[in-house]
């Protein structure tokens, strides 16, 4: 597939899907804006992740895009506008978000997973809301007022399902689903397409960091688990159907769209559906 006349923005790019989202973009020849918080010369994460967005822009030309990296703070609006605005300057167009940013991954052993709520601490209400929910609504605004369209607009999300056992995850992954369909009936006017995708059990850098042995692989389903490059895939096969905007306003699956497109992960294989229960 070839992307190289577009022009998109991936919110949270230092690590995780979003890398692995822009990545697959600069191997279509995007031209991507690697944003973020985390950069080489700065302050890294509280829990060590790896991962910055000087890397994933520098890959991103490595592989026959074009990455430009910009540090931002997507929860500050200022910063935000300024991404914006610098595009707008630089490129005069933009074709794709993609909102990969996320709150609450650097203290995700202290949530509280499978407690009762009211033993769940209330910080992750403020790091996913904020760093979440509102970076994607923040994001979205400023894209859709510089897309002259067609254009597109991915949340990264998760839910739709069963409770996952942390109370603060569930309310914000569900908010960003919700705000797909409200997005998605207002950019029909401007021909922008607003999906969510949802992606399997991903080897990110921070999965990696703490499954560490052989059994705690095998009670999370590690056999079962996909690349951050398999998502990327998918937003590039979106990026890249002149039909899309039949899907505005869904919630998709990674594997879904994988059968759909016939892309597989980089492996080669095609990794259906992630199934949460232990292998036999």
């Amino acid at each position: 597939m070839t992307l190289n006349t577009r022009v998109a923005i991936v919110a949270g790019a230092s690590c995780g899907a979003g890398r692995g989202i822009a990545l697959a973009l600069g191997e279509c020849g995007a031209t991507v804006y690697a944003t973020g918080r985390t950069t080489r010369t700065g302050k890294p994460p509280s829990d060590g992740a790896p991962g910055t967005i000087d890397d994933t822009a520098e890959e991103v030309t490595a592989r026959g895009g074009v990455g430009i990296a910009v540090q931002v703070d997507h929860t500050d609006r200022e910063q935000v506008a300024a991404l914006f605005e610098r595009v707008d300057k630089e490129q005069s167009r933009l074709d794709l978000l993609v909102n990969a940013v996320w709150g609450g991954n650097e203290i995700h052993p202290q949530l509280g997973w499978s407690k009762p709520f009211w033993e769940q601490p209330d910080e992750g209400w403020q790091l996913m809301m904020q760093a979440g929910v509102y970076a994607y609504l923040l994001n979205s605004q400023w894209a859709a007022r510089l897309m002259a369209g067609p254009g597109l607009i991915v949340h990264v999300s998760e839910g739709g399902g069963d409770y996952g056992g942390q109370i603060h995850w569930d309310l914000a992954h569900e908010a960003i689903n919700r705000m797909a369909v409200g997005m998605s009936a207002d950019g029909k006017q401007k021909n922008i397409a607003v999906v969510v995708l949802n992606p399997g059990f991903m080897r990110t850098e921070r999965v990696l960091m703490h499954l560490k042995t052989e059994a705690q692989k095998k009670m999370f389903g590690f056999d079962r688990s996909e690349s951050t490059e398999y998502i990327g895939r998918a937003v590039t096969s979106l990026a890249g159907d002149a039909a899309v905007m039949a899907k505005t306003g869904q919630i998709l699956y990674v594997a879904d769209l994988a059968q759909e497109y016939g892309f597989t992960d980089i492996d080669g294989k095609f990794v259906p559906r992630f199934d949460p229960r232990p292998s036999e």
